[in-house]
């Protein structure tokens, strides 16, 4: 097969060889022609030369875009473009599952143009098929997401309408009512939270501020929490000024302390400490003794509406946005977020960050 490829190109390069060699001596026996109907001052036997050669590219230039205007060779340029445009036509159509392969077998794996031209496209139809895929995935979570909490309250809504309910029960479903319709209120500010964050221009204002002072007092607005689970707070908070966006970094915090008290069980303990690695980086180190996570389910935390137990969370009144959040917030200052974790042993979230941006 390859023999019949090499013979086929060979053939190809001599035919071209060949139309040039007669478009040159075509052009050497007109020009002479042409001189003496023409009379022109005598000309140096360079001059004619060039002449003789100049006019022969034009005459192959003549006779290849006659050639193109033949409508076998342009059937034949269009079969050979033709799964290319195809593909951009699928592309277009939201159908990223293309095959281009064919210039793989026509050039091999030479660095031919259209062989870099089908990969380039190869390339962008997979990245884009991956974001319609997440944007497939993203929509079918928050309908969920936004479908569970409706349901509820559709629900017991109806069920308020019967005058057969006692005092406690009516208390009792307005409760879910009013819990469902936090979740809901929720939702949408993490959504617009996320939207907000990840646009092109996204709110960054950083300043220099006291972190361990920021860190007290998200920890004394969640006494309610703690206390109502009698929890022991381990703190130990040196002084410490950071330059960083006050107001996103104390969402990091609300949601990573907000975790730790809600998987925490009764009479647990939670510790937040703030150590100085080097001259520029601190570690905010936040530990629990809560139910943990096995290493399949730290893999996937921070992935946007990811819940490792979905029932849990429901009753919580999570999203799984919270830590989608606050990683990217995190990496918007130029920190990291680690977690070490094993099942019923607690959690250790480590948040890394420069003290100067």
């Amino acid at each position: 097969m390859k023999i019949i490829k090499m013979v086929k190109k060979s053939g190809e390069v001599l035919a071209i060889l060949l139309l040039l060699l007669l478009c040159w001596t075509a052009a050497f026996y007109i020009t002479p022609w042409f001189f003496q109907a023409f009379p022109i001052h005598q000309l140096s036997s360079y001059k004619m030369q060039m002449i003789d050669t100049f006019f022969g590219f034009f005459l192959f230039g003549l006779i290849m875009y006659g050639f193109s205007k033949i409508s076998f060779f342009q059937e034949k340029q269009s079969l050979f473009l033709r799964p290319m445009i195809e593909a951009m036509a699928k592309m277009a159509q939201g159908n990223f599952n293309i095959d281009l392969s064919f210039y793989k077998k026509e050039f091999g794996n030479r660095n031919h143009p259209f062989n870099e031209i089908a990969e380039s496209i190869t390339h962008m139809a997979t990245e884009l098929g991956e974001m319609e895929q997440m944007r497939q995935e993203f929509i079918s979570n928050v309908s969920h997401e936004i479908q569970s909490p409706l349901t509820s309250i559709t629900g017991f809504a109806h069920a308020l309408k019967s005058d057969h309910l006692s005092d406690e029960e009516r208390m009792q479903y307005l409760e879910i009512i009013e819990v469902e319709s936090m979740r809901l209120s929720k939702l949408s500010d993490n959504l617009l939270k996320l939207t907000s964050l990840e646009s092109d221009h996204p709110p960054f204002e950083p300043k220099s501020y006291r972190l361990d002072q920021q860190l007290r007092r998200v920890i004394l607005s969640n006494e309610p929490q703690w206390r109502n689970k009698n929890l022991e707070m381990d703190v130990s908070l040196n002084k410490v000024t950071i330059n960083a966006d006050e107001e996103l970094m104390d969402q990091v915090w609300i949601n990573l302390l907000h975790n730790s008290i809600k998987f925490t069980p009764n009479n647990g303990k939670i510790g937040v400490e703030i150590i100085k690695n080097a001259a520029d980086r601190i570690t905010v180190t936040i530990k629990d003794t809560g139910i943990g996570m096995t290493k399949e389910v730290q893999m996937h935390i921070f992935e946007r509406f990811y819940k490792a137990d979905p029932s849990r969370n429901r009753s919580n009144g999570g999203s799984g946005l919270g830590l989608s959040i606050v990683k990217k917030i995190i990496e918007m200052h130029k920190g990291d977020i680690q977690v070490e974790s094993s099942p019923n042993k607690g959690t250790e979230l480590k948040v890394i960050l420069p003290i100067d941006q």
